[in-house]
């Protein structure tokens, strides 16, 4: 079984809220103590890292479920529960992440990258946080929130510096382990080679100055065939890997066992590139001819290595050395980095209709407002008319054309939607017994003149 996996699926499970208590103080001698309930803690985080010890994505294949530890809830005498756990889940540096349909995310490209991929559940507030002089007894708190749950796809983009690129059994794993210490599976038939190799090669390193070398990552990407850009054989899987590299070392296979003429196999390789990513033709690019001990083609025009002899080796990694060197210095300096979220969360509440006079209010903090043990109380629905009024969704609604009856529904909630002259209200029936005055102290409306 392999070792190496570079897909491979998430399901991050934030913890969820810890709920809020109701209490009362009751001890001797004191008369009448007050709401004394705790908050609930919030729920963990689930944080995806950019690890430089991850070399794949192999621990998500048989387990990909990753879920942060649940709030404590609140207690009695304003005592708090604790906050869950967060739990980091490490990746290898270069893994892409998409949702379930197919779109980017996030690129965790860098060392040390985190990206929060389902963020805990607040936790409620227990009654204690509810005492105001109009409000002297709550007898309500909130609900824990529940924490963010998704299934995300994870791709993993080796970033080396120099990508090795031929056909099938043309000499690049024997290459690779002839310049670095990477010991890949070598044999003399076509696609030894399933799975990308790394290795690290040193050059220009003196014994008075071992500072003073250049050091870089070569890749071993396992051999293309003609119709890899469209996905023939396993094109795609490969050539991802290819994606990050600095420089493209392309191997011809000069033998006699060569399936093409070199000059054939350097026209389709190239096709290959471009047809999947035509900025990889821009690349800076380094074109040899292998086997050169055994070749049968000698009029390449490029340069002849033979990793059996040690033929033109050195000359190869000492410019590979200087193309990477080069692009290096070229390249930007980032002195703040930022991980870039290509689809972040949206913070706004929005309303969509569901069916004829039906109605859903979207958004987080809309349904934070309505997050309650009992909607029944009619000090906790008066706290909820507060909050969806702070927030906007009167003016939401009545701009959207809701009419009076309409059944709106915000998260668990789900409710009557009226207004009249003196207002707005969850319960049409309810509001036509209470009289004007009665109703703005209980439901805290505002003057229809402020309203508008």
């Amino acid at each position: 079984m392999s070792s190496f996996v570079d897909r491979a699926q998430l399901h991050a499970k934030a913890g969820n809220g810890g709920s809020g208590c109701v209490s009362f103080r009751r001890e001797a001698h004191v008369a009448k103590g007050g709401p004394d309930g705790g908050d609930g803690g919030r729920g963990g985080d689930v944080w995806v890292v950019a690890d430089h010890n991850q070399a794949s994505l192999l621990g998500f294949r048989d387990h990909p479920f990753r879920r942060a530890l649940d709030g404590e809830h609140g207690t009695s005498k304003r005592q708090h529960g604790s906050r869950g756990k967060d739990v980091v889940v490490n990746v290898p540096i270069g893994t892409v992440v998409y949702d379930q349909g197919g779109s980017l995310v996030v690129d965790l490209s860098g060392g040390g990258d985190r990206w929060l991929a389902a963020e805990g559940g607040l936790g409620g507030q227990g009654n204690a946080r509810f005492l105001s002089n109009r409000r002297r007894a709550p007898a309500f708190a909130e609900q824990g929130e529940v924490g963010e749950e998704a299934w995300y796809e994870l791709e993993l983009k080796l970033r080396a510096d120099v990508a090795l690129i031929g056909f099938p059994n043309v000499g690049k794993s024997t290459l690779i382990a002839t310049v670095s210490a990477a010991r890949p599976k070598i044999a003399d038939y076509p696609f030894t080679t399933l799975e990308p190799n790394l290795g690290v090669v040193r050059v220009g390193q003196r014994p008075a100055r071992p500072d003073d070398a250049t050091e870089f990552v070569v890749a071993d990407i396992p051999g293309l065939i003609e119709g890899a850009a469209e996905g023939r054989g396993l094109g795609h899987d490969f050539l991802r890997h290819v994606e990050r590299a600095r420089v493209l070392c392309v191997l011809l296979d000069l033998s006699e066992s060569a399936p093409r003429p070199p000059e054939e196999q350097m026209t389709v390789l190239l096709k290959e590139l471009g047809d999947y990513r035509s900025d990889l033709l821009d690349r800076p690019r380094v074109v040899v001819g292998s086997k050169g001990d055994v070749a049968a083609h000698h009029d390449v025009g490029h340069a002849v290595i033979s990793a059996v002899t040690g033929e033109g080796i050195g000359a190869l990694v000492a410019r590979l050395a200087e193309l990477v060197s080069e692009s290096r210095r070229a390249q930007v300096v980032e002195v703040e980095r930022a991980v870039v979220v290509h689809r972040p969360v949206s913070a706004e509440v929005t309303l969509e209709r569901e069916g004829l006079h039906q109605w859903v209010v979207l958004g987080r903090a809309a349904r934070r407002a309505a997050r309650f043990h009992d909607v029944t109380d009619d000090g906790a629905l008066d706290e909820i008319v507060r909050r969806l009024r702070d927030l906007g969704v009167d003016r939401l609604l009545t701009r959207a054309g809701v009419r009076d009856g309409d059944l709106v529904r915000v998260g668990d909630l789900a409710f009557e939607w009226w207004r009249d002259d003196s207002g707005i209200g969850l319960d049409r029936e309810g509001a036509h017994r209470a009289t004007r005055r009665e109703r703005l102290a209980r439901h805290g409306r505002l003057d229809p003149s402020e309203d508008e």
